[in-house]
Order: C-alpha cells, then structure tokens, then sequence
C-alpha cells in the first residue's frame, strides 16, 4: 500500500475502534477551551457593562465602547486566524498546529483578565480570536481525516456534544461569578483566566494525537502515514478488514494552492460555503452571545439573566446526541436545511415570550437546533475540499461567518435599540432562509463517500 489513495482506503475501512473514538475525544476535549472562550462574550457581557467597562448599546453605529466592539474585536481575531493563517495546519501538520494555536489563545486570554479600560480587553480578545479561528479550522480538518467514511457524520456529533458540554459550565460559572468579586477581583476576569486554563492541559491531551495520515500521506511522508494506520489496523481482526479499493487519487502537488477553491470543480460549493457561513453566523452568534443581553433588555436583572441563560446551555450538549443515530444516515445538507429552518421558527417564538417557562423553553429550542447546524456543517464543510487544502479552504470560507459577526455585531446593537428583540429575531430569521436556499441549491450530497471520491 504505497499511495495517498491507498492510505484513504484503509482508513474508510476501519470499524470505530476505541483508538478511534479516543482521538475523537481528545480532539474535542481540546475544543473545548476554543468553545468556553467563543461564548464567554455573551456569559460576560453584563458585568462588562456592570462594571462600567462597557455599554449595552453605542450612540454611534461603530461605537468602540459598547458590548458590540468587544464582540467585533474577537471575530476579527477569528476573520485573521481562519483566513490569514488556514494555511498553516496544510503546511506543518495539524497535530503541531492543534497544540500552537490553543497556547496562543491560552495566553492571550490570560492577559486579558486583567486589562482595565475598553481598548486593551479588545486588542487582547482580538489576538485570542486568532488562536481560536486557527485551532477551530484545525480540529475540523483533524477529525474528517482520521475517521473512516461512514462514522464522519457520528464522529462530529461526539465532537459537539463534548465541546458543547463545557457551555452550562461557563454559564453555571458566570452565573455564580459575574454579579460577584470573589477576592475583590470582579467576576468576568476570574471567568476569563478560567477559560485561559487550557494551556495547563494541552500537553496531557496532545500526546496520545498521531499526525493525521492522510495529511503525512499528502505530502509524500507514505511511510509514517502507513505507520500509523497500521497501528489502528493491529486492533481490528484480520477477517473483520474488508479489502482494500482506493478511491481515485487525489492530485499530488507539493503545496495545495487557496485559488483551487475557485476552480470549477469547487465553484458551486465554494459559493455556497461563503453564502451559508455570512447568514447562519447571524442566527448562532446573534442568538449565543447576545441572549443574555436580550433578556436584560425585556426588564430581567443581571442575576435572573444569567440564571435563565444557565438553564438554556444545559441543553447544549444534549442537541447533537439526539441525532446520533441519523448523523451518518442523512444527508448533512439534509440536517442543515432543517435546523436552519428550526432556528428561524423557535427563534421568532422566543423573541414573543414573557414567561419563564416560555423563555427558556424557546431559548432552550433554539440552542438546540443551532447546535444540531452546528455540528452538520463543520463536518460538512471539511468534506468538500481535498486534503492538500482542506485546512485553508475551510479557513477560507469560515472566515465569512467571522467577518459577518464582525459587522453583524453592530447591525444587531442598532436593531435592538431601535427595533427590540422582535426586530433582531426577524433579522435572524431572514439570514436563514439564505441558509436554506444556499444549501439546498448549491450543496453537493456526501454521506457515506469517501473524502477523496468527494474531492474528486
């Protein structure tokens, strides 16, 4: 078996193994700081204001003194990372760019629990922003490559459920911590060097991580590729290996090249891609870093806020496992057409309720049916591009959804002053409905294909 086909082919013929699902968990564990750090915004954005640091809403519409520049300034750190810097994970390997990049944000968020005025939180939130974007585009393009063909779709729910599952414990946290100042330091900073944790782990959970082989595979490195998948066979019983039939190989080149994208193989779904990441960033961020913010605006204090918010999260883990048993028997395209339109509904219904049975129920819909989108389109959007530039394609596209955020933070501070809750929850519905016609016009189909069939 000497070939990148080759290498592909084994791999899609593995059952899920327990080394197999161990990275998978790794992987996702590792995750998890990206995503306690990508929702801190709206868990600490009410002591932001408390403190004085922050205003709910700006009098100009670019005002860099409101919640809204500090939700910008870390989606432009995520707009550099997945774009300017995709590339590095498809140069250097995405186990060594995994552990870089976590460091990097680690760090960053550490200095930033203690800056004192507006300006320093959101130049450091931006340079946390850029180790995120990195490691997020990163774990996608890890875990497509390491899976067989028909566990991908199981695969990425696992990776969401433990991923989302850190979201009720930085809510249960800022919930307890936000409206306190547990040793005279106020309770968003401790929240934050929590988050900044990740580094202290990083080494435990990057060890046991092989490179990925198709990457190694790729970029001619046919033996340590074949090492490894080895080592993953050695588990299975000889007679339980079907035989190996490589998909067509993928062209070789010695660096993969962004323009590919643009080519017309890749046309239609690279439009698509660009089209549903701008407007389903609408209705995730503008719903996941804003509701706290939402609820305050309907007359709840800060207290009761984030204990509705808490309330919410825990159904956050719970979303993708619901739909571990279809992950792999449905078309991704499939799920992502319906938890956009589940998004839009339940969205509108929360923006109507008073009562707190009625507000964390519809919020706690909404969370999950962006979560079930949330996990079909990573996995989806890994799928779509070869090997040689899955990590700076993905990038590429993704950072469409970091530069939407960045504008769509301001658009949503102004809507909310001027057209309330109501007037933003249409706002989000409307960006669904491009989602759904994106998607369901332009999407190609891939479940149960290999990665190098998909490519082409």
């Amino acid at each position: 078996m000497n070939s990148a086909a080759d290498i592909g082919a084994r791999l899609d013929r593995l059952p899920g193994t327990r080394r197999i699902w161990t990275m998978v968990i790794l992987l996702s564990l590792g995750g998890c700081f990206e995503y306690f750090d990508l929702f801190l915004t709206g868990y600490i954005a009410p002591g932001l204001v408390h403190a004085h640091i922050f205003t709910a809403t700006t009098a100009g519409f670019f005002g860099n003194n409101g919640i809204a520049s500090f939700v910008a300034a870390f989606f432009i750190g995520l707009f550099i990372g997945t774009l300017a810097f995709g590339f590095v994970a498809d140069r250097f390997g995405r186990r060594r760019i995994f552990t870089i990049s976590l460091i990097w944000y680690s760090l960053c968020t550490l200095i930033m629990a203690f800056q004192k005025d507006a300006a320093g939180i959101n130049l450091w939130r931006l340079l946390s922003g850029i180790g995120i974007g990195v490691e997020l585009v990163t774990i996608d393009s890890y875990i497509s490559e390491l899976m067989p063909k028909h566990l991908r779709g199981r695969a990425f729910v696992i990776n969401a459920a433990i991923q989302f599952s850190i979201l009720p414990i930085a809510a249960a946290l800022a919930w307890w911590l936000v409206p306190q100042a547990p040793m005279g330091i106020d309770g968003w900073r401790w929240l934050v060097m929590i988050g900044a944790a990740g580094a202290v782990v990083v080494w435990f959970i990057r060890r046991p991580l092989p490179e990925s082989p198709r990457w190694l595979a790729g970029r001619g490195k046919i033996a340590e590729a074949d090492r490894i998948v080895a080592l993953l066979e050695a588990e299975v019983p000889r007679a339980e290996l079907a035989v190996v039939v490589p998909a067509p190989e993928e062209t070789v080149t010695a660096k993969g090249r962004l323009r590919e994208i643009w080519h017309r193989r890749y046309l239609a779904r690279t439009v698509m891609l660009i089209l549903f990441n701008v407007f389903q960033a609408v209705g995730y961020y503008g719903f996941a870093n804003w509701v706290p913010t939402f609820l305050i605006q309907h007359g709840i204090t800060i207290t009761h806020s984030l204990e509705y918010t808490f309330l919410i999260a825990i159904a956050a883990p719970f979303a993708p496992l619901l739909f571990f048993g279809l992950a792999d028997k449905v078309e991704r395209k499939v799920l992502v057409i319906v938890s956009a339109a589940a998004v839009a509904v339940f969205g509108l219904c929360f923006s109507e309720a008073r009562s707190p049975l009625a507000v964390v129920g519809f919020g706690v819909l909404v969370t999950m049916a962006n979560n079930v989108l949330s996990f079909a389109f990573h996995s989806y959007q890994a799928e779509l591009y070869p090997t040689r530039i899955r990590a700076v394609a993905v990038g590429f596209v993704y950072s469409w959804s970091r530069l939407s955020v960045i504008f769509m933070a301001f658009v949503i501070a102004f809507t909310l002053r001027g057209f309330g809750v109501s007037g933003v929850f249409m706002l989000i519905a409307g960006s669904m409905v491009v989602v759904i016609a994106a998607t369901g016009l332009l999407g190609p189909r891939t479940r149960n294909r290999s990665l190098e069939e998909i490519a082409g």
